[in-house]
């Protein structure tokens, strides 16, 4: 089989649509659509099927995208293994973030693979829910994603998860509020507070909405913020309280924002590094995960 179709079968199975590959691999829509056809022909089966208006992978092409893997991860075993003869880990490394793990990550990870001059690394911040996550690894090295630690995992059938840390989520609120002074709050005890949340799909909704399954206390959202760094002005400002991070978020030593832990609720998201196991057997890649690893098991130890 010809690797270069499977890489465009691979693609195909990561991004789902024609047109999405083509401009990946700066190709034509027909050029790609002729590399899955010919594919077809080569191994006698039918790979795609047509879906509204666009194509599907078949149960036999979803089956070779998962060998196509494979194929093309030993591929990269033995580009990895003369890049390790010849040098230490090089290369350009693109790394997405979601924002607030880029705030509590990034400066100490950027600092630690300084010294490894060979490497660039290129990092980016993404407003990324878990469904977005496969189309983010074929674009990038390395996602660091999160999730409620209730949701499904993230799937290992074509990528190798990697779990950095577990961040526990409190209820932040202003210094002066009446439930500042309690050492933990129960999901009842904010019955008929304001809530500042995130867009619906995004973890921390989908703990509060946890937390409204498990007890029958539905939260009054009033603004639906992502960026953390705008919900901890609001809420010092006294216009609602929060459920933030409890390692992200910038308390000012309990002068700007009150942190509780809620009682009687696991509440917490998993922060954990997503990649094509063909990517990490690059030298540049995997030194990256570990700088990961360790700064993340420092933020823990500290907290």
């Amino acid at each position: 089989m010809d690797v270069r179709r499977l890489r465009v079968l691979r693609e195909f199975a990561d991004r789902g649509s024609v047109a999405a590959v083509a401009e990946a691999l700066s190709f034509t829509p027909s050029a790609i659509s002729q590399q899955l056809g010919a594919l077809a022909q080569e191994v006698g089966l039918t790979l795609t099927e047509p879906a509204g208006r666009g194509l599907r992978l078949t149960e036999a092409g979803r089956e070779l995208a998962g060998q196509a893997d494979s194929v093309l991860a030993a591929l990269a075993e033995a580009e990895a293994a003369v890049q390790r003869y010849r040098s230490e880990p090089r290369g350009v490394v693109r790394v997405a973030m979601f924002q607030s793990a880029a705030r509590l990550l990034l400066p100490a990870l950027l600092r630690r693979v300084a010294a490894n001059p060979h490497i660039d690394l290129r990092c980016t911040d993404v407003d990324m829910v878990p469904n977005e996550v496969p189309q983010l690894a074929a674009d990038f090295d390395l996602v660091i994603a999160h999730r409620d630690e209730h949701s499904a995992p993230f799937s290992t059938d074509r990528w190798e998860v990697t779990a950095l840390l577990r961040e526990p989520l409190d209820v932040v609120l202003p210094p002066g509020h009446r439930l500042a002074r309690r050492r933990g709050l129960r999901p009842a005890d904010l019955a008929d507070e304001s809530w500042i949340s995130v867009r619906d799909g995004f973890p921390v909704d989908d703990v509060l909405r946890s937390i409204a399954i498990r007890t029958g206390t539905q939260p009054r959202i009033v603004q639906r913020i992502n960026d953390f760094g705008v919900t901890e002005e609001l809420v010092a400002a006294g216009l609602g309280i929060a459920l933030l991070p409890r390692y992200s978020t910038d308390d000012r030593g309990g002068r700007r924002l009150v942190r509780r832990p809620l009682t009687g609720v696991h509440a917490a998201r998993l922060v954990e590094a997503i990649a094509r196991r063909s990517t990490l057997v690059r030298p540049a890649v995997r030194t990256v995960l570990n700088a990961l690893r360790t700064e993340a098991d420092a933020v823990t130890s500290r907290s």
